[in-house]
């Protein structure tokens, strides 16, 4: 016997929760999107509730009926997804994807029950942060819809808590996110997800001490704006953007870990009285990320034992503490023995103006991002996993292995990779294996195993050095000590290229395989592949390209070979050009302009910064009637020393003066004849 799915099956739900409501809807469109006409008669699928079962649990029965139990509303949100993915297959990141689905007339369903998996992480969900491109990226003109759609995102994968944004964001997409079942947790650097104190007195220091009653009245209204939705009361206290509060604090009474530590629990306590005074049993937690996580272990910060203690990656998926600047203590994020009420923040995506990923994957394998969550799972450190996943799409893929890690799986390279391959690029095994061998291409930039090149490691340091020239450093610059240590500029300039250049082969071997699985796909997978893992290793492979020129330019620059430097720059910026418009072709249908905000890692703008060092060098190198590198590049030798009209163009840009170059570098070696009138 079946139940039989079409498009005469109705939903059946008459309750008053808005997260089912939704959920209901999501099953209804996903119903359109599968199912063609067929002559049915009409059925129903009905939603019964079972105090048996706990309010995130269901199970569906099929029989005359598609009836699914669940024992509260995040309950039936899972049971309706599951029908979604199970029956209609849609895949949890459908739509960040592109899965092609395919029509149906209808889909029957054998009688009988089902259910999913239970997850062994109790809270469990993403910190949609850094998301500086799903913040300006619209759809269909909606710039709520992304919101909604890495909401559902985050419910199939079976998360169900959020940080939903950063600063404004996440104040203005929180409603949103309560309505849609999820439960609301806060950034480490906006305790109680109240305001900031800078953005309500920018005319006043963020200082504690001076002004604790002004800090009270944010907690306490923040508490207000949210004591109606299901919240887990993230308790701290860091500065104002993400930094110590010390660092803010002028009048050095902070100058002790001592000092620091018991600031920062009298605050927290604080704190818990607020919440506790509004709340009844309210669900608490702090974040031991960085300098706090050093104050805990070193004892100076105490803390009540019914807070989710939440320790931290360095944002490159190691369970240690992450680099500040130039120090890198890497003390280990894990507890030394198994904790009550512990959790992790994790990252997939980070930004740290150094070495991480943003547009690009991690830059670590699958098997070492199992490795260390299986070690957090071994502490008890189960209670709360929120997972930086920065603007989604370029991170699905790791994403949906944490998403199996969440319900007690072991997620590897080669597995995940075929079952991510299987799910999203039609099966291609060619595609599989690219995404396993992907970290294997990463650059390593220092002797750990995590210490593999984000994007951020060519963009972010060659706009540093720029503006180290233009400023006529010489002794070079402490921003890049912890990668190379104290050198003279020209040394640090050298010893960042020759990182990039040591894995140049590897990753151009890399980069030529995706050509090859690009030329073989078609349709609708190679478009996918293309905007996706291609582009990735496109921007890796561009990006090192643009250092190693930039690298070769300098060295042209310090041997006062101006014309040579001006034309490797030229190369190295288009290099960065090259990735961006790679970024940009990959915004076809509903990716239009997703790209277009891409401020952090901000390829087109290193692109600009190297084209700025064109035009240094080339007023250096040519003479001040811009002239005479426009002949070189444009006349024939006979006549570039005839001076009867001095130019025959518009004086050229420094990137029109570039091209005229190249075109002539193209041309060489092809003979010219010289006719003399």
């Amino acid at each position: 016997m079946e139940f039989v799915i079409s498009r005469h099956t109705v939903i059946s739900y008459d309750g008053e929760s808005t997260a089912v409501k939704h959920a209901v809807g999501i099953l209804r469109r996903d119903m359109r999107k599968k199912l063609g006409d067929a002559k049915q008669e009409e059925n129903r699928i009905a939603l019964h509730e079972d105090d048996a079962l706990g309010r995130e649990e269901f199970y569906i029965e099929a029989a005359d009926e598609l009836a699914v139990f669940a024992g509260g509303d995040l309950g039936f949100v899972y049971g309706l997804l599951f029908i979604s993915e199970k029956f209609l297959g849609i895949a949890p990141f459908w739509f960040w994807m592109d899965q092609k689905i395919d029509k149906v007339r209808v889909i029957p369903v054998k009688y009988g029950r089902y259910s999913g998996c239970r997850p062994i992480i109790q809270y469990r969900g993403w910190f949609i942060n850094d998301e500086v491109l799903i913040m300006k990226w619209k759809i269909d003109g909606d710039p709520a819809e992304p919101w909604r759609m890495v909401f559902e995102a985050l419910l199939r994968c079976g998360g169900n808590m959020v940080i939903p944004g950063t600063d404004k964001n996440s104040k203005r997409y929180r409603q949103m996110a309560a309505d849609m079942g999820l439960w609301i947790t806060h950034h480490h650097a906006e305790p109680l997800g109240a305001e900031m104190f800078v953005r309500l007195y920018p005319d006043r220091e963020p200082n504690y001490t001076q002004s604790p009653e002004l800090f009270h009245a944010l907690w306490e209204e923040g508490i207000l704006a949210q004591k109606d939705c299901n919240v887990i009361w993230s308790l701290g206290f860091r500065g104002q953007g993400d930094c110590p509060f010390w660092e803010h604090d002028s009048s050095g009474c902070f100058d002790t870990p001592e000092k620091r530590g018991k600031l920062i629990g009298d605050v927290i306590e604080l704190q818990r009285a607020l919440v506790l005074k509004y709340v009844d049993h309210p669900i608490l937690c702090t974040n031991l990320y960085g300098e706090i996580m050093e104050l805990y272990e070193q004892g100076y910060l105490k803390l009540h034992e019914d807070i989710i203690k939440i320790y931290a990656d360095n944002g490159f998926g190691k369970m240690v503490t992450r680099r500040q600047n130039n120090r890198t203590a890497r003390l280990s994020a894990m507890p030394k023995k198994p904790v009550e009420h512990g959790g992790i923040y994790y990252h997939v995506s980070f930004y740290d103006l150094q070495a991480a990923n943003h547009i690009t994957m991690l830059p670590n394998s699958v098997d070492f991002v199992d490795r260390e969550l299986t070690q957090v799972i071994e502490k008890n450190m189960t209670d709360y996993w929120i997972v930086n996943c920065s603007n989604i799409r370029p991170h699905a893929y790791y994403l949906d292995a944490i998403r199996k890690k969440w319900f007690g799986e072991t997620v590897g390279d080669a597995r995940h990779s075929r079952e991510f391959a299987e799910r999203y690029y039609q099966g291609s095994l060619s595609v599989a294996e690219m995404y396993r061998d992907y970290p294997k291409a990463m650059a390593p930039y220092g002797t750990q195993e995590d210490e593999h090149a984000g994007e951020q490691f060519y963009t972010e340091n060659v706009r540093l050095l720029v503006h180290e020239i233009f400023n006529g450093k010489k002794e070079g610059t402490s921003r890049l000590n912890w990668l190379v240590g104290e050198h003279a500029l020209d040394e640090q300039i050298q010893m960042f290229t020759d990182i990039c250049r040591r894995n140049f082969a590897n990753l151009q071997s890399y980069y030529r395989r995706c050509q090859k699985v690009s030329a073989a796909l078609s349709g609708d997978k190679k478009m996918l592949f293309d905007a996706t893992l291609f582009l990735q290793a496109s921007i890796h492979y561009h990006c090192t390209e643009g250092v190693l020129t930039f690298g070769e330019g300098y060295l042209n620059y310090q041997e006062h070979e101006y014309k040579e430097a001006f034309l490797k720059f030229g190369d190295s910026a288009e290099a960065f050009y090259s990735a961006d418009q790679l970024m940009r072709g990959a915004e076809y249908g509903v990716w239009k302009e997703f790209y277009a905000n891409d401020c952090f890692a901000d390829v087109k703008h290193t692109a600009y910064m190297v084209e700025k060092m064109m035009g240094y060098v080339r007023e250096l190198g040519d003479n001040a009637g811009h002239d005479l590198w426009y002949r070189d590049a444009v006349y024939a030798p006979c006549d570039r020393r005839v001076l009867t009209l001095l130019v025959h163009d518009n004086h050229m840009t420094d990137w029109e003066l570039y091209q005229a170059f190249k075109k002539k570098r193209e041309q060489k070696g092809t003979l010219r004849k010289c006719c003399l009138a």
